[in-house]
């Protein structure tokens, strides 16, 4: 068996659920929440995951340029899209990336994409969990 090392423990308090409030023990992140597609001030649990995701999977594709010993653009971006579903009374989640990465040719950006979608943490969490796309556009 490997030695696990923690990295970064995020920690959040939170209140009130969907009609409450979100705090990080370290005051970075104070936040008020709404539900999707309320007309409530804050935010919601799926745009702060597809926040983390995006933010996440950016970082596993600059892993994954050297590792393919490409140059990623630096304009790159990807839109994530987190859909919370009702189906048959029970909720779930299923997303899309949709994937930037101008310059590069369509082969080698999948590859690029392929390979930070096997690295990425969020990317992990979700493998056979929930539905997801990914579309270099």
């Amino acid at each position: 068996m490997t030695d696990k090392q923690v990295l970064y423990t995020g920690k959040t308090h939170t209140t009130g659920g969907r009609l409450g409030a979100s705090r990080s023990s370290d005051g970075h992140l104070d936040i008020q929440l709404s539900p999707p597609g309320g007309n409530g001030t804050g935010t919601n649990p799926e745009q702060l995951f597809a926040a983390g995701w995006s933010a996440c999977f950016i970082g596993a594709m600059g892993k994954a340029a050297g590792t393919l010993k490409v140059k990623l653009p630096a304009d790159l971006s990807v839109d994530a899209e987190v859909d919370l579903v009702l189906q048959e009374g029970q909720y779930f989640l299923q997303a899309r990336l949709n994937i930037s990465l101008p310059g590069l040719d369509r082969d080698t950006a999948r590859a690029v994409v392929d390979t930070a979608h096997q690295t990425c943490p969020y990317s992990k969490l979700t493998r056979g969990n929930i539905d997801v796309e990914l579309n270099l556009v």
